[in-house]
């Protein structure tokens, strides 16, 4: 059975379903105070949301530092004549297309 685009949004949902879930279970578990302490500055908060602070810093320094390296591997390609975004109309087989 071919693999569309639906069922691949499917399955997205359910992972992000998932991992909502998860992520509900661990806050709920982890509410105890914690004091945090960077440079002069300090804060007391949750253990849970001290951590997904963390986390979401974390995703956003690793989005922003990989769409750098996207964009910068992008220009080096167009500056050297690299391969282009394949046309619709293109008829070359499948393993063949960049």
């Amino acid at each position: 059975m071919p693999r569309t685009r639906t069922g691949a949004a499917w399955v997205g949902l359910a992972a992000a379903a998932v991992i909502a879930i998860a992520l509900i279970v661990f806050l709920v578990q982890n509410t105890r105070s914690t004091e945090i302490s960077f440079l002069w500055m300090t804060a007391s908060t949750s253990l849970a949301v001290a951590l997904l602070i963390a986390a979401v810093g974390s995703v956003l320094i690793t989005l922003i530092l990989g769409t750098a390296r996207i964009t910068q591997l992008r220009r080096l390609a167009r500056r050297r004549g690299g391969p282009r975004q394949p046309d619709a109309g293109n008829t070359l087989p499948e393993e063949n297309r960049l």
